[in-house]
């Protein structure tokens, strides 16, 4: 298949485009690179660095596309609180022009990167697709006005949507992996202390009813959610939005996330506790059963695996 991938610059964009190449896609990255990074695009993939309102209609306006994987987005929960605006026009406002464009050029299909951050503060874990959203910030509200949409535009326009609906995403594969500036995962900020790049990691909150007192995060690997995409992908159907959530079902508190740190690299990692952050829930977890069920898809790699491949990255990056 032909592909547009958006915000295939980024972190998971890019993993996903090499996934496409490698499985014999062809695949055009529609990125501006305002926070993506030229060089993460994959060989083997067209960049055009436009907006989605500049390039969408564009892009796809050449023909022959069978379908759209959504990337791009700005993600950063507490930006989005000072910024609000920012999010609703570049989240939802740049989607909106892409859906419209893939509407006019007759680009239905599409699986889109949604976010944990849809239901806000999870009234039981596992977290199952039926749970109520309540997003806490602008950046989760973004996201899930843009799944609104796309049913909307499911059921009047015959898109074949698929939401994919992911917790704690880590890791890297070969030569691509988180390069955010600034860094807010805490994998990628606990190797860029390993790195000598900062003093200590902040751990934000000691005092939750958890077995050590830090919060619960599901993570996933990187590669497990590409494969997510790609089946997303195979089984979109037209007229139907679908929403599957990706986690492992358990999840890793803050410190045991650093003390497998510290155990993969072989390095002490000065830690800070800091007061709570508002709005961080206590436990996040997905339940992954629907798509398991549907799909076939579960993880397969451990959280061993996502601290051992982000760190490979990690030294690369910082010897290049």
């Amino acid at each position: 298949m032909k592909l547009l991938v958006t915000g295939g610059a980024g972190y998971v964009g890019s993993v996903v485009a090499a996934r496409l190449l490698e499985t014999g896609h062809e695949v055009v990255v529609l990125d501006n690179c305002s926070t993506g990074k030229a060089s993460s695009v994959p060989d083997g993939a067209e960049l055009v660095r436009a907006s989605l309102r500049t390039g969408a209609a564009e892009v796809l306006g050449r023909g022959g596309f069978d379908a759209v994987l959504h990337f791009a987005a700005k993600s950063v929960t507490g930006e989005s609180v000072r910024d609000p605006a920012l999010y609703w026009d570049q989240n939802l406002g740049e989607s909106l022009a892409l859906f419209d464009a893939m509407r006019r050029h007759d680009v239905l299909r599409i699986v889109f990167s949604s976010t944990a951050a849809t239901y806000g503060t999870p009234e039981r874990t596992p977290i199952e697709e039926t749970a109520p959203t309540r997003p806490v910030s602008p950046y989760g509200a973004t996201k899930l006005a843009i799944d609104t949409a796309l049913a909307s535009f499911a059921e009047l326009h015959g898109f074949a949507a698929v939401s994919l609906r992911y917790f704690n995403v880590a890791g890297a594969y070969g030569p691509f992996g988180e390069r955010h500036d600034p860094e807010t995962h805490l994998i990628a900020n606990v190797l860029k202390v390993a790195l000598g790049g900062a003093e200590s990691v902040s751990v934000f909150g000691t005092d939750y009813p958890t077995p050590d007192g830090t919060c619960v995060r599901d993570y996933i690997h990187v590669v497990d959610l590409a494969e997510a995409h790609l089946l997303a992908l195979a089984a979109a159907a037209p007229g139907r939005h679908q929403i599957f959530n990706l986690g492992t079902g358990s999840g890793n508190s803050v410190y045991e996330v650093i003390d497998m740190c510290r155990e993969v690299i072989g390095r002490p990692i000065p830690v800070v506790t800091e007061p709570r952050r508002e709005g961080d829930p206590t436990t996040l977890v997905a339940s992954a059963e629907l798509i398991r069920r549907e799909l076939g898809w579960r993880p397969a790699r451990d959280l061993r695996e996502m601290v051992a491949d982000a760190w490979a990255f990690a030294q690369k990056e910082a010897e290049a």
